[in-house]
């Protein structure tokens, strides 16, 4: 089967080795996805504004994939304030009503800057 992959620019791509998405045949697995924040649209204590700007932006690499939020099976959002979860339901559910992936939703100790909030990670099969 052929691999794409989605590379996006970050610095952490090479440094770390990887990349924000890879289709394998009909299967999507997204990496953990954290918002991009500016402090003016998205702040750092906002976690709807920040969960809306991951979906946001993954919806853009599905495209690149041949695919879209309809092929999302699987959601997994993780955050540092379980508390967080009315705002995060509210921008996930815009997205994802109709199409209702199974998701988890965990709460970490910190994710890898203060600032992020949300980290979100996508699984996706592409009907063919």
């Amino acid at each position: 089967m052929k691999r794409k992959n989605i590379l996006t620019g970050s610095p952490w791509e090479d440094k770390m080795g990887y990349c924000r998405a890879v289709r394998i045949g009909n299967v999507i697995e997204v990496s953990g996805t954290v918002a991009i924040v500016d402090g003016e649209k998205v702040k750092a204590d906002d976690a709807y504004a920040q969960t809306f700007n991951v979906l946001e932006r993954i919806e853009k690499v599905l495209e690149e994939l041949n695919s879209g939020m309809k092929d999302v099976i699987r959601t997994r959002i993780f955050t540092t304030d379980i508390t967080s979860f009315e705002d995060v339901a509210r921008a996930h559910a815009e997205f994802f009503a109709a199409v209702k992936p199974a998701t988890g939703f965990y709460e970490v100790s910190k994710l890898v800057a203060p600032e992020y909030l949300v980290e979100i990670e996508f699984t996706a099969i592409v009907s063919e």
